[in-house]
This record gives C-alpha cells, sequence and structure tokens, in this order.
C-alpha cells in the first residue's frame, strides 16, 4: 500500500491499514502466520500490549527472520488495566520496569512508539503527566534508546481531551475509537493532526458489529456504492483527511485481506460521503427523538443503568444490528430492564421526554426473547 505522513511530529510514514494485536488467534502458530501475513500485505505498523495476552511473544516471534525491520512496532502499558507488580504505579520507575519487562517479551531491543494506554479521565492524564510520573519515563527510555516516540491511547470524555490538546507537546500518535456508528471523535482527531499529532483509529468496523447483517446498513453501502456495509466502514474511516490509519484487529487473514482490498479501492467519492453523512446525521439520537445518553434519568431507584438499556434499544431499532444490541444488553451489571417497576421517577427527568418505562418494557421483551432462544 501507499504510505503518507504519519503526522508531522513523528516524521515517518504509514499506510491507511495498520494491524491491531488484541484479537490473534489462540493458535500460535497461526497467530505468527497471520502477523506476516499482514505485514507481507502492506500493514507497516503493529499496535500490541501487554494486556492482550500472549500478543507481544506472538508479534515478537512473527518479526523474527528480517520482519522487524519492516515494520512500526508499537506497545504500550497502563497501571489502572494491568498492574504486574504489587507496587505498579503512574510513576517512572514503574513504567520503565514494564518497557524493560515488554522488550523481552516482544524479542527486541527497542520498539518505534510506547503509548501511555487507556487514559480515562484528565485526572489520570495529569498523574502520567507528572512530574517524575509516566511520560518523564517513557521520556528517559527514549534518550536510552529503548523507545523511538510517545503516545496514547484515550477513553477520556472527549470534550475534556479536546482542552487538553494544546498541552500534549509530548504526544506524537493518538489512538481513539471512531467508525460510522460513533463519529464523535471527529472533533479531537482533527485537531490532532492540525497540531501535527499522528492520528490511528481503533474499531473502525464498530468491533465487528458492522460487520452483522443489518437492513439500514446494507442500504446505506449501496447508496454509496460500496461492496457491502465492511467495505463501506473501511472506505469511510480511510476518507477521512485527519485519520492517518486505522487499526485491523485481526483474526484470520481474510480479515487482512478484505480491509486492504477497500482501502486499495480508495475513498468514497464527494457525493456519496456527503449521502452517508446525511443519512448518519438523520439517525444520531438526537434527530431520531431517542436517548442521548444525557444521564439525567439516574440514579434509577431500582439500580437498571437507564441510558445503557436505551443504547442497546437504539441499536436494534434504528440500526437493525439484532444480535449486537442483545449482545450489549446481556453484558449489563445489576438489575435490567425486567427490574422497572413504572415508577415514572425517569420520565420526569428525562430532557428527551422519553416514555422510558415503555422502552424498559420492549427491552425486557426483545432481548428476554433472544435469551431463551439461546441454547
Amino acid at each position: 500500500m501507499d504510505t503518507h505522513d504519519f503526522g508531522q511530529r513523528s516524521g515517518l510514514q504509514v499506510g491507511p491499514v495498520s494491524l491491531g494485536g488484541m484479537r490473534f488467534p489462540p493458535n500460535t502458530r497461526k497467530a505468527v502466520d497471520l502477523v506476516r501475513h499482514a505485514i507481507d500485505q502492506g500493514l507497516r505498523y503493529i499496535d500490541t500490549s501487554r494486556g492482550y495476552g500472549e500478543s507481544e511473544y506472538i508479534v515478537g516471534r512473527a518479526l523474527r527472520d528480517g520482519y522487524r525491520d519492516r515494520v512500526l512496532l508499537s506497545t504500550k502499558w497502563a497501571p489502572w488495566i494491568k498492574p504486574i507488580d504489587p507496587d505498579d504505579d503512574t510513576s517512572a520507575a514503574a513504567v520503565r520496569r514494564r518497557i524493560e519487562e515488554q522488550l523481552v517479551r516482544l524479542d527486541v531491543e527497542r520498539v518505534d512508539f510506547y503509548q501511555v494506554w487507556s487514559l480515562g479521565s484528565l485526572q489520570q492524564l495529569d498523574q502520567v503527566c507528572a512530574p517524575g510520573g509516566t511520560v518523564d519515563g517513557i521520556r528517559k527510555a527514549r534518550e536510552d534508546g529503548l523507545v523511538g516516540h510517545l503516545g496514547m491511547t484515550s477513553h477520556i470524555p472527549l470534550d475534556d481531551l479536546y482542552t487538553r490538546l494544546d498541552a500534549l507537546d509530548w504526544v506524537e500518535a493518538l489512538l481513539l475509537s471512531f467508525n460510522l456508528m460513533n463519529r464523535k471523535a471527529a472533533k479531537v482527531l482533527r485537531a490532532a493532526h492540525e497540531r501535527g499529532i499522528a492520528t490511528l483509529v481503533m474499531n473502525p468496523v464498530g468491533g465487528g458489529a458492522l460487520a452483522e447483517p443489518s437492513p439500514v446498513l446494507a442500504d446505506l453501502a449501496r447508496e454509496a456504492g460500496a461492496e457491502s456495509v465492511p467495505d463501506l466502514a473501511v472506505r469511510y474511516v480511510v476518507g477521512q483527511p485527519y485519520i492517518d490509519t486505522l487499526l485491523c484487529g485481526a483474526h484470520r487473514p481474510e480479515d487482512v485481506d478484505a480491509t486492504v482490498a477497500s482501502a486499495r479501492r480508495g475513498p468514497l467519492d464527494a457525493a456519496a460521503l456527503a449521502r452517508v453523512d446525511e443519512r448518519l446525521d438523520s439517525l444520531a439520537p438526537e434527530e431520531v427523538g431517542f436517548c442521548t445518553a444525557c444521564k439525567y434519568c439516574m440514579p434509577c431507584p431500582e439500580g437498571i443503568n437507564i441510558p445503557a438499556v436505551m443504547q442497546a434499544v437504539y441499536r436494534d431499532r434504528y440500526w437493525g444490528l439484532h444480535k449486537t444490541a442483545r449482545q450489549r444488553y446481556r453484558r449489563l451489571k445489576g438489575p435490567k430492564a425486567e427490574a422497572c417497576t413504572r415508577c415514572g421517577t425517569c420520565v420526569t427527568r428525562c430532557t428527551q421526554h422519553l416514555d422510558i418505562p415503555a422502552e424498559m418494557a420492549y427491552a425486557a421483551e426483545a432481548f428476554a426473547e433472544e435469551e431463551s432462544a439461546t441454547p
């Protein structure tokens, strides 16, 4: 694949598709072959993590025999996600221990990128940026030749993250979630790109959700001239000028091949892209008059996570993603829609004036039917 600037700060080049290391097959030989297949197909950037099971070991084995020289290798760690030692924290000493350990796991002398992993709040960002903290530890590792460049992956509320971009002078790469159904990060990605930060996106096919049959999305793909919904999803992301590369979380060689094929078809033309954006805008919760997850309805007297249930209903009703909606519902912790007593407390608080008890009844019936049908 053709390459282009990977942001301005790094001075590196990358292709439109990169490899994510979280979903490798459990068979080590197949996983190693998968990584090498991806590299042979032109995927230049590999993203792994201390928290992805055996992923670092697999990548390390795959990069032998000359493959290491063909890629940009990135890994990451955070104590709030994957503490290894009892005293792991956000200090420079802790991240140095992890970096040295990860180099052994990867069987390399140096990684091209080291990311602060899955920041969830501005408080965590402040902790890692404090003197003697994680960022200082990664900088020292860079001075010692163990790390080439610094970056971060984030689930910080996007409005909060946007306010801090100018202060993130150490960030050379930023990884966020972005796809057809989740375009909220566009503003942050665009601003980061303008500041010379390399921009990567995870979940470009919605973690597999956009591969599920959906008449709504199938119609959208046909209107845009895409070959399938996954093809539309990849080409939509590739067509955003503020996104440098997407991570293909491959489980099979076919996942790599399909993503590369879509990228090679190129972005949607301007007219098709405009139609897609118009249709996506029309399906936004505020446009269809549905739950915007403002959380004013909370807390529920029965302990139901009302916004989470409503998001499952939204996917089911407006996107036709019945399977993933039910999966999301089943993964919810605590009382579910069945526990609703129709007390009406949430209705008085809802900014959209929704009949939430009726939606709870819908969820209880629609999603319970799927549960009872599952062996």
